[in-house]
């Protein structure tokens, strides 16, 4: 059947990744409150992340429910390979969902998972590989632990370890649905920085230092790697009260473009020339679910008085995105060519116009002026985003259930001078009927007086 995810192709694809020394329990996983121990700073900012709550995200849950329902469970372990990876390796997944999964299942990304792998069997999917030797890898050379082993792993270091799992392929067509690493490995910066570098520090879009201590009982360093994992989503940390997660994924967006604006009056049109850049990410914008996100470009124009006299890009009364809009995304295709949200039915990419790191893209607008407005024309721009259309989250929840909120990500704003109609600024016809009047009249008299 077209567009179901064969099971041979999806158990030969993990099986590469899912060797691994010896059988695996989750109990041989430590729960992340132990970690918390002696890394409480470091806790406290994992707990409340995209990676703490990757199998609790109620949008990730909703849409393996619609995947596993559709495919007949053919797609449990492709997708929760990388939302719970112990649950996966301790066969607690499938089926999916809470009820067969341990806690420490259910935490996610968590610690001990992600210092236990000790290599990969290449890029995506999930291409991890785990050790149970007791020794956690990280990227310190003389890290020494009362409870466990320390091993430096230059591996954790680079970007080749995040994209074990955020880069995402169809099993069988091989078509791309997430690629984020290769964004980031074809752009500018992957000879200069790596994803943690941006991801794994204090800076919102570069390299911050960020001295201090790993552990509580470790050595000062010159640099200690932060785990908020922030990225762009500000819906799910909010839904699920993390605060400071929320914050700081609304300061990453809105430091990853630019937007400039130019706006100028030609014969009773206005044009306005709208450029976008890429300032701040080193992947595509937007990146990640990338069948799910929208990234767009709103033109509002109003008069002197404040009337609406031009907007493009607004939400209709269905809470969908003006379709006039210039909205950078990218769009899969079915087995029929049809766009589609849902990344099991991929049978190809039918578009994708997202912006590259440091590219600039321009954009052109205009609108006829109407007749007796009031200037000048005041004209605003706003490059919006947000993590989901409605439609897509009206499908999984139900209309209305759950709202996504469009974030400005960047604004700029211009004037449209209308300079002076003919006659303006100068006595009407009125007032120079009255004087020309005046002067006749004051002609007769003096004839009459000779």
């Amino acid at each position: 059947m077209r567009g179901i995810i064969p099971l041979v192709a999806i158990a030969c694809t993990l099986l590469a990744g899912s060797m691994v020394a010896g059988a695996i329990e989750s109990s041989d996983f430590d729960d992340p409150a132990v970690c918390k121990g002696c890394h409480g700073e470091i806790y406290n900012q994992w707990n409340g992340s995209m990676h703490s709550i990757a199998y609790t995200d109620p949008v990730y849950l909703k849409e393996e429910e619609m995947a596993s329902r559709e495919t007949e469970g053919l797609t449990d372990t492709y997708c929760a390979r990388c939302h719970t990876p112990v649950g996966v390796l301790a066969g607690e997944v499938p089926p999916i969902g809470h009820e067969n999964l341990s806690e420490v299942s259910k935490k996610g990304i968590q610690c001990d998972f992600c210092h236990s792998v000790n290599k990969s069997t290449g890029i995506g999917n999930g291409a991890f590989m785990v050790s149970l030797d007791g020794i956690k890898r990280g990227p310190y050379d003389d890290s020494k632990s009362p409870y466990h082993g320390s091993m430096f792993s230059d591996f954790h270091t680079k970007s080749e370890f995040c994209g074990m799992c955020h880069e995402v392929y169809h099993p069988v067509t091989g078509i791309p649905i997430e690629e984020t690493y290769t964004e980031w490995k074809e752009g500018p910066y992957s000879k200069t920085t790596q994803c943690q570098d941006c991801h794994m520090t204090p800076g919102v879009t570069h390299f911050e230092a960020n001295p201090g201590k790993a552990s509580g009982i470790g050595p000062e360093r010159d640099h200690v790697y932060t785990h908020h994992f922030v990225g762009g989503n500000a819906v799910v940390t909010g839904v699920i009260g993390s605060e400071v997660h929320q914050r700081m994924a609304e300061e990453r967006l809105k430091s990853a473009a630019t937007l400039e604006l130019e706006a100028e009056k030609k014969d009773n049109e206005a044009g306005i020339t709208v450029k976008v850049t890429n300032i701040g990410a080193g992947h595509k914008l937007p990146t990640g679910l990338t069948e799910a996100r929208e990234l767009w470009i709103e033109i509002m124009a109003t008069d002197a008085t404040g009337k609406e006299i031009y907007h493009v890009g607004g939400l209709d009364s269905d809470g969908e995105v003006d379709t006039d809009a210039v909205m950078y995304r990218a769009v899969l295709g079915d087995a029929e060519g049809k766009p589609t949200v849902k990344v099991w039915e991929v049978e190809s990419t039918l578009s994708d116009n997202r912006i590259l790191p440091k590219e600039a893209r321009v954009e052109k607008f205009n609108f006829a002026i109407p007749d007796k407005v009031k200037g000048p024309i005041t004209v605003e721009a706003k490059l919006n985003y947000r993590s989901a259309s409605q439609k897509f989250l009206d499908e999984l929840f139900g209309e209305g259930a759950v709202v996504a909120p469009v974030i400005e990500m960047a604004g700029a704003e211009g004037t449209v001078e209308l300079g002076k109609a003919p006659g303006e600024g100068v006595p009407g016809f009125e007032v120079l009927f009255v004087l020309i009047s005046l002067l006749v009249v004051a002609y007769l008299v003096r004839r009459r007086e000779k």
